[in-house]
């Protein structure tokens, strides 16, 4: 049913567009004129019972207020000759914008996000810009025209009304969400009322503003009936940006106001004075409180992007199973080790260490204890250990320790004591070597390497210390 209905829209209501235009001024003009407006709330109500939408709910019912006005306005007009405004019709006509508007920010509302309160300032500053223009070109000359008080209220009702929409439109605009065919229809009929109210305003006979009004209830209605009716509020996860054309139109909001003085003074016109003052005195408030959010969001972003890059480093610099300094940090240190110790004419061992056995442990209690060992050790061991030594994770079961300013004494006893501290009741295998003060950090670790085999192969669960291979080398004690 929705389909055939959409079909008759699409095709349909073009042709009754057309026999609209031909039928000449009178009752059956009028009545195909609510006729048309019946069918956009006809499909309004479909669209909010198929997909259960409050939103669509009050599509329908505002436009029902406006056909409800048509008809009004048809018998004040047509069958009892009578000027039609004021009359009730305009409590119909003005009961739509409400209701309209609450629609639309019920969906704006769906969109919502961190970013939210930006999308709400940049609304308001368009508001606050596209207000002036109606103040200037409809407000204003309502209020001079001296009717009644009746007759002024309704008069200042109509833009206002136009401004209370134009407010939820932009708020759906800015508001990061889907843009399905659904939402530009809607989007476009929103624009088409707008553009026939000013219209009619300035010229109520004019035919070019009834086609926008009967325009933006078909296309209303055919925006109803299209499969993305449902997904009209829902939110995107694309992230609030200040594009280039919001930056754009913003900027045309921002500068209406020095734009109207400057065409009304080229006129001869008396200038809105207060009007603009207050208009810009409000937008550049606004505009203000966007930079400080702007700056304040740049700032946010500078400090997670510092700590991101933090958390980076550190996970550079870190193994992920121990927390121990990775290999590429352990490189680094070493050669700052050396140089700090060369300087003071400290004694600089250097030890590997090699988990006995572990590919037993690991193949006989699983790959998660085996990884609990070896964390466990990597915190055992560090309690033992002072400021300046460096236990890193070498790969593997193996780690090496770095302990500049300890004589090689020293250091054989601190690995006794590691020896000990090992959880689980495993041992360890290590190689110690004493830095000469002139090889080479890979030569360092070899000769501790080739001492940590010989450990191996010397029964295990024991220190071997490794002994210079220079001829003439003298390390540092």
């Amino acid at each position: 049913m929705i389909t055939l209905f959409r079909r008759f829209l699409l095709i349909g209501g073009p042709v009754l567009l057309g026999v609209w235009l031909l039928l000449p001024a009178g009752l059956e003009r009028s009545a195909l004129y609510a006729g048309i407006g019946a069918l956009s709330v006809a499909a309004c109500a479909v669209a909010a019972r198929h997909w259960r939408s409050w939103p669509w709910a009050l599509f329908a019912a505002g436009q029902g207020c406006a056909v409800a006005g048509d008809l009004l306005w048809t018998y004040y007009a047509d069958i009892a000759h009578i000027d039609p405004f004021p009359s009730a019709a305009d409590a119909f006509y003005l009961a739509q914008y409400p209701l309209l508007t609450v629609a639309l920010l019920l969906l704006a509302r769906r969109h919502r996000s961190a970013d939210d309160h930006l999308a709400q300032l940049d609304s308001t500053m368009l508001v606050a810009g596209l207000a002036l223009p109606y103040w200037v070109l409809l407000i204003a000359p309502a209020l001079a025209e001296g009717d009644s008080t009746l007759g002024t209220l309704i008069a200042l009702g109509y833009p206002l009304g136009d401004i209370l929409l134009l407010a939820g439109v932009v708020r759906l605009l800015l508001v990061t969400g889907s843009r399905n065919t659904s939402f530009r229809l809607v989007t476009v009929s929103v624009v088409t009322l707008l553009v026939a109210d000013v219209t009619f305003t300035f010229a109520e006979d004019s035919t070019l503003g009834t086609m926008a009004f009967l325009g933006s209830y078909l296309i209303w209605g055919v925006g109803a009936l299209v499969p993305s009716a449902g997904a009209i509020g829902d939110p995107s996860p694309r992230a609030q940006t200040l594009t280039r054309r919001r930056l754009f139109t913003l900027s045309g909001a921002a500068l209406l106001a020095p734009g109207v003085l400057i065409v009304q003074l080229l006129a001869g016109v008396e200038p809105s004075t207060w009007a603009v003052a207050i208009t810009s005195a409000v937008l550049f408030i606004l505009v203000v409180t966007r930079m400080a959010g702007m700056v304040r969001r740049l700032e946010e972003q500078a400090r997670q992007l510092a700590t991101q890059a933090r958390r980076l480093d550190e996970l550079a610099r870190t193994d992920t199973l121990t927390g121990l300094p990775n290999r590429r940090t352990l490189a680094a240190q070493l050669v700052r080790d050396m140089a700090t110790t060369r300087a003071v004419h400290a004694p600089f061992p250097v030890a590997i260490l090699d988990m006995d056995h572990f590919k037993h442990y690991n193949d006989t209690r699983g790959h998660q204890a085996g990884d609990d060992l070896l964390a466990g050790a990597a915190m055992a061991w560090s309690l033992l250990l002072r400021d300046g030594d460096t236990l890193a994770r070498y790969g593997g079961e193996e780690f090496v320790l770095l302990m500049p300013g300890r004589t090689e004494d020293e250091a054989a006893r601190l690995l006794d004591r590691l020896r000990i501290a090992t959880p689980e009741l495993q041992t360890f295998s290590a190689g110690l070597a004493l830095w000469d003060g002139e090889e080479l950090p890979d030569h360092l670790l070899h000769r501790a390497d080739v001492a940590l085999y010989a450990a191996k192969n010397g029964g295990r669960g024991r220190v071997v210390r490794a002994v210079p291979d220079r001829p003439g080398a003298h390390p540092l004690q």
